[in-house]
């Protein structure tokens, strides 16, 4: 009853402080970021009973402690039967049980809401709230939950570890003049990349803003206490000056039920887990939520048409918006701090499938675009079906959607980012279905791999126009005065200026001299606050916060080289500055963070990963394929000629049929020049063939 006490009191705290704060126009990027990232919903509840058990067995490892002053390993002072009996008492043991799959209807036909009965013998592999799975043991610094840094002083391979903002300033950093624009792909695979990671992986944060054991606010202090794990700043940071006493608030991700340090009736392994709230699979989740209570939310149950929620208020030129939340507070009123207008009208922000649809304005054009595309298919449907009822539309467009987004990942994303050699090695040819692979999401995927794309984020949103030149009335933005703005697409021109920006402009290109933008760097969920956050900074606090094993551990893993020196890493990277600057700050290769070792690497041909990268992505896309019984491919999930249906759809057709939209390439992740570009390509073309006729 005491943990349940100290728990809840820390929620109640948190949650009404970091509201009042948005109230009050005071909240800093960190709230918006920690309101974001908060669990909601059933994953709420998942969290709070972690947190349940994990203080019940503190409160009761100080009382035991105390009374035998020999004992020294935390789970020697609790017995197997104890926590079995704190589970039940907390609300974990549920989560542990597989459940029946026999009272699920149409099990064969559709996916449920969380994905729990995908797989019939492993029921609860690829759903959602279940831990990221491992495919390294974790590297913490006890062995257990701490993560790596949090002991500053503490040596790692007999080196100390560098600060993350030391290696964001001196490796990382770009000015926003600097950026190089990719000559191949469009911002359109940036933004894809960050909706279909939003398909796949949402690891919340601890919902609690003050310290469990001293009750100290994260946020005031730069004190390293569970949950708070502050990032700290460098002495003569570029942003920050001499005033390194400063810090920027970190919370560390949510822990699964049981890890940490409770003993082994949780499984095989003691260590600290972090939970994947959504499901594993393409299965639009994005768009129709994760779990019952979501979906069913977002659903349009006035009428039986299996229809979508949308706006009442506004339109798009007569198409549907996303309906507006009904959040306590507006953390979306951002119009007035933007425009200097303290008279703009504000609008509530858009819900969607996942919470952070709102994070950019890039980002929410798509999560509108495929909402109109399921109400498209719903009526579609309803013609030629006038027999079904809004149930079975729901689940038809729904399932529609979902083959959909499997092809276009597979056949049109995948192959820039990996390139033709991985897609080759495991992502041909299907190779069917295989319930003993498990399709869950792995940590080193989700924290770090598959943040590759962070890399490739221009510093503008671009707005066009109907002949894809700068819009005249909406012009482009830059990135962080598109944070959290779903006014721009309500007053500022809809979806479609926003969609041909992403499909007629350049992605930026991840160099080795130039890798964040100032934009990201400097000016994360920035707007009237100087202490903005820095994306860089986050990347590889989480990644030791999840207790990832170093750069060499995953090249091993990889069947690649490990680099033991300067000459051996110059060598992997083909740069031997960069190579010296990493070392300058880590001292071996064995202690570079995974996220930064991979960003790092020269790409493999034809995509824009290197190898280490190629491989984990290549491999978690490889599983969530073989483990999905209802991928569209196996048999009996389509029939052949909805198969063939499904293989001829197109991006491209689908802003097509939903937008004003008019011309889009068949090709919209291809860069395709046009205007002064395409007159030179043009004079090019004709110069050549002058000469040939000579």
């Amino acid at each position: 009853m005491a943990a349940k006490a100290n728990v809840d009191a820390a929620y109640k705290y948190s949650r009404t402080e970091s509201l009042d704060r948005v109230r009050r126009q005071t909240a800093g990027p960190a709230d918006l970021l920690r309101l974001v990232k908060q669990p909601v919903g059933a994953t709420r509840q998942v969290a709070r009973s972690a947190d349940y058990m994990n203080d019940a067995v503190r409160l009761l490892q100080r009382s035991r402690s105390r009374r035998d002053k020999r004992s020294i390993n935390a789970t020697d002072l609790i017995s197997e039967e104890d926590l079995e009996v704190i589970a039940d008492l907390t609300g974990c043991s549920p989560q542990l049980r597989s459940p029946s799959c026999n009272m699920i209807a149409d099990l064969d036909k559709f996916r449920t809401a969380n994905a729990v009965c995908t797989n019939r013998r492993n029921t609860r592999w690829g759903s959602s709230n279940r831990p990221l799975v491992r495919w390294l043991p974790a590297e913490y610094q006890d062995g257990i939950s701490v993560p790596k840094g949090w002991d500053p002083y503490l040596k790692i391979n007999n080196e100390m570890l560098p600060l993350v903002r030391e290696v964001s300033n001196y490796i990382l950093n770009t000015s926003n003049s600097d950026v190089v624009s990719d000559p191949l792909y469009t911002h359109l695979v940036t933004i894809f990349g960050q909706w279909t990671d939003h398909d796949l992986t949402f690891t919340p944060h601890s919902p609690v803003i003050r310290s469990f054991s001293n009750g100290m606010d994260c946020d005031k202090s730069c004190e390293r206490t569970e949950p708070c794990f502050p990032i700290e700043i460098p002495t003569e940071d570029p942003r920050f000056g001499s005033n390194s006493e400063d810090c920027l608030p970190f919370f560390r991700s949510a822990a699964v039920c049981g890890s940490g340090n409770t003993g082994h009736i949780f499984g095989d392994s003691t260590v600290r887990q972090q939970m994947n709230s959504l499901t594993a699979f393409i299965d639009v989740g994005q768009v129709y939520g994760s779990d019952d209570i979501k979906a069913r939310y977002l659903r349009d149950l006035t009428k039986d048409k299996g229809l979508l929620r949308v706006n009442t208020e506004y339109t798009d030129n007569g198409r549907e918006l996303l309906p507006f939340s009904k959040m306590e507070v507006n953390m979306c009123a951002t119009r007035a701090h933007i425009t200097n207008d303290s008279y703009a009208k504000e609008v509530p922000c858009f819900e969607a499938g996942d919470e952070r649809s709102n994070e950019n304005i890039g980002l929410t054009s798509l999560h509108t675009l495929l909402m109109r595309e399921h109400n498209r298919l719903a009526r579609a449907l309803a013609e030629l079906n006038p027999q079904w009822n809004g149930e079975r539309l729901y689940q038809e467009a729904r399932k529609i959607m979902g083959g959909y987004f499997q092809v276009i990942t597979f056949r049109d994303y995948l192959r820039h980012i990996v390139g033709p050699d991985f897609i080759s090695r495991q992502l041909s040819t299907y190779p069917g279905y295989n319930e003993n692979v498990d399709p869950s999401i792995s940590n080193a995927f989700a924290t770090a791999a598959y943040r590759f794309a962070h890399l490739m984020v221009q510093p503008f949103m671009f707005r066009l126009d109907e002949q894809y030149n700068e819009h005249p009335d909406y012009p482009s933005v830059l990135l962080h005065k598109s944070f959290f703005t779903p006014w721009r697409i309500i007053y500022e021109g809809g979806l479609d200026p926003i969609l041909r920006g992403l499909a007629g402009r350049k992605a930026k290109l991840n160099t080795q001299d130039h890798m964040m933008h100032d934009e990201l760097r400097e000016r994360l969920f920035k707007f009237t606050f100087e202490l903005a956050m820095d994306l860089a900074s986050l990347n590889l606090q989480r990644g030791r916060d999840h207790g990832l094993p170093g750069y060499n551990e995953w090249r091993r893993y990889c069947g690649l080289s490990q680099p033991q020196n300067a000459f051996e890493l110059a060598a992997v990277l083909n740069n031997s500055n960069l190579a010296n600057k990493l070392l300058d700050l880590y001292g071996t290769p064995n202690n570079i963070d995974l996220w930064m070792g991979g960003v790092a690497e020269p790409f493999v041909p034809e995509g824009r990963v290197g190898p280490l990268f190629a491989c984990l992505i290549a491999t978690q896309f490889q599983k969530i394929r073989e483990g999905d019984r209802l991928w569209w491919e196996n048999p009996g999930v389509f029939t052949e000629a909805q198969r063939d249906s499904l293989r001829r759809t197109s991006l491209a057709r689908i802003i097509c049929d939903n937008t004003g939209i008019t011309e889009v390439p068949d090709q919209p992740f291809q860069y395709r020049p046009r205007g002064f570009e395409d007159r030179q390509v043009r004079q090019v073309l004709l110069d050549l063939l002058d000469l040939l006729a000579q």
